[in-house]
């Protein structure tokens, strides 16, 4: 049988401004785990702001998202105007706020946001080719975006950001930390990871279910 192969969109590098570390690591080692060929991606363009992670604060400097995802992953990204579907068998896309600023604006528009043009494009083509999607943390605000309405979703059990994704089309289903939602007619998992999660720990278990139902549905 042919290795797998998984893209997983980054958004920097930290959870204030960019991709959640633990939960992008979590991803790409329960993908690694399972054997798979694993191309990160990113956007090449300048983060929303930069936050000092030590004292939560703005920073008064710019950062590349595309640079700063090189970070986790080892320096192996590449820009995400570059990534199709006809080149994998599924995506995933890690949470942190970076997700909601750098992939979106969702952190400061909500339901009224907007999505990166070539993050959207990626993503769409495959939910067009019908191929699984992974969602994580705040990760699946994109999913009426990508999807339309009536897709279904989680984030947890927050009622003001379920509000949002309902307004946007989604259909939000509460979930705890450790388990996944899935949309079977969309071949789309998601998990609330650290919406809900207080450690590392806990956020594996659901990332792990995830990660093993995507790598199901590629044989699907």
């Amino acid at each position: 049988m042919p290795t797998k192969k998984i893209a997983v969109i980054l958004a920097g590098s930290g959870v204030y401004d960019g991709s959640e570390i633990h939960e992008a690591t979590l991803a790409l080692l329960y993908l690694s785990e399972q054997g798979v060929k694993i191309q990160c991606f990113a956007p090449n363009i300048e983060q929303t702001h930069v936050i000092n992670h030590l004292t939560q604060k703005e920073s008064p400097e710019t950062r590349n998202v595309l640079v700063e995802s090189a970070r986790i992953a080892r320096g192996n990204v590449k820009d995400v105007k570059e990534l199709t579907a006809d080149d994998f068998d599924g995506l995933i896309i890690p949470g942190g706020f970076g997700a909601a600023k750098n992939l979106s604006n969702f952190a400061f528009k909500g339901s009224d946001c907007t999505v990166n043009d070539d993050v959207l494009t990626a993503a769409k083509s495959f939910a067009k080719a019908e191929k699984p999607i992974g969602l994580i943390c705040i990760a699946p605000h994109l999913a009426p975006k990508i999807y339309g309405r009536g897709v279904i979703c989680t984030i947890g059990n927050d009622e003001n950001t379920a509000a949002e994704l309902e307004k946007m089309g989604a259909v939000h289903q509460s979930c705890d930390v450790s388990n996944i939602v899935e949309d079977k007619a969309n071949k789309l998992i998601s998990t609330p990871a650290y919406m809900l999660g207080k450690n590392i720990s806990e956020v594996a278990v659901g990332i792990k279910k995830l990660v093993t139902r995507l790598i199901q549905l590629t044989n699907t």
